[in-house]
């Protein structure tokens, strides 16, 4: 598009240069200025003509292709459908494809049949991101639906999920806000169990930031949802031997987490990782960056993300079998300080305001929809 427009603006120029008012009606140059005049027109139109061809070979060549690997390359795919219908849950199928709609081009918009559940009836809603259970008295924050601008996102129909998950492993990997998002699944899941005590999380554990393995089987689907709390992905590790005094530990940037052999048996495998690779959480903790032996302390955060990153895309390429598992990467949320959606002073802890994390119900619940929305139109006969 870019080709095109600065075309266009030539064309527009070169108009506004030549202009038959300018010349005389009474010169007897008239005639062969108007034969010039003519024949420009005929240049303009070829080259306009020739430069909008340009254009649409560069997007074609260039632009979609690339557009195509960005939506795959982070696990987010254009939901196929012009217009959800909405019954009970229930959703319709459309005929949007990849190259119509940008799933990142929208807006936040109202939603009367928000929210989807009840973060109090579900018992694997941490209990510091249920802002109404803590005292929160407004509930128009968990109203929010995100739209994009040319299409929309499938309606979450929670019959549709649970078979598709039938016998399947669902692992989640990365920060809190990763966590969140594991809470929202299974929350989202519990509305369509009879059974409530056929959930169980599998070692008994309370759903706690402290632990960092928590899994939670719905029995009668045969399936379970997994968290694995690695807020870096690669391996966090004690301060080598020799090191200057402010290094207390180090991040091997070339391995992955030590746990991450726990994570290749999967069926949907969700990572996220970045709201930690600040220097709040790194060097001023004394956390310093390492690749082999080597201690890299003028290293700059965002080149130890890019590292680690290539760890992480190399890891999946060489332990992943992509015939069976579907991948997806979540990372860092830019500044995002909406008041409403967060959770702010409604956490279990009132002391310091909580302007990171989200309420349940809320956005969260929207990055499943994201997700389910992919599986079920591009995935739903494997995944079956």
């Amino acid at each position: 598009m870019e080709v095109f427009q600065r075309s266009k603006s030539f064309n527009q120029r070169a108009l506004s240069v030549v202009s038959p008012r300018t010349l005389s009606l009474g010169s007897p140059r008239v005639n062969r200025s108007s034969f010039n005049w003519r024949r420009l027109h005929v240049l303009i139109a070829i080259g306009f003509s020739f430069s909008l061809l340009m254009a649409i070979g560069v997007v074609y060549m260039y632009v979609l292709p690339s557009l195509s690997q960005a939506f795959h390359g982070f696990g987010i795919s254009v939901p196929s459908g012009t217009s959800d219908k909405k019954e009970g849950f229930g959703i319709s199928k459309s005929n949007y494809s990849l190259r119509d709609c940008d799933i990142f081009d929208g807006s936040w918009v109202q939603e009367t049949a928000y929210p989807l559940y009840n973060a109090s009836e579900c018992p694997f809603a941490e209990r510091g991101f249920n802002c109404l259970g803590n005292g929160r008295m407004d509930k128009d924050y968990q109203k929010w639906r995100w739209k994009p601008k040319n299409c929309d996102i499938r309606w979450f129909n929670v019959n549709e999920a649970l078979e598709s998950l039938r016998n399947k492993r669902v692992v989640f990997v990365g920060d809190s806000m990763s966590r969140t998002q594991w809470e929202s699944l299974i929350c989202l899941l519990m509305t369509g169990i009879e059974d409530k005590q056929s959930v169980y999380e599998v070692n008994g554990n309370e759903i706690t930031k402290l632990v960092r393995y928590l899994g939670v089987r719905f029995s009668s689907f045969n399936f379970t949802i997994e968290f694995f709390r690695s807020v870096f992905l690669v391996q966090h590790g004690w301060m080598p031997r020799h090191a200057p005094k402010r290094v207390r530990s180090t991040l091997k940037l070339d391995k992955l987490d030590d746990i991450s052999n726990q994570w290749v048996d999967s069926d949907i495998l969700i990572f996220n990782s970045g709201q930690w690779w600040v220097p709040g959480k790194l060097f001023k903790t004394g956390c310093y960056f390492q690749v082999g032996n080597s201690l890299r302390l003028g290293m700059s955060i965002t080149n130890a993300f890019r590292v680690a990153m290539n760890t992480w895309a190399s890891w999946v390429e060489n332990r992943i079998d992509p015939n069976r598992t579907r991948i997806f990467f979540r990372t860092f949320e830019p500044s995002h300080w909406r008041r409403d959606a967060h959770v702010g002073k409604w956490s279990d802890s009132q002391l310091v305001p909580d302007c990171s994390h989200w309420c349940l119900p809320g956005v969260p619940d929207m990055w499943n929809e994201i997700v389910f929305s992919y599986l079920l139109t591009n995935h739903g006969d494997s995944l079956q």
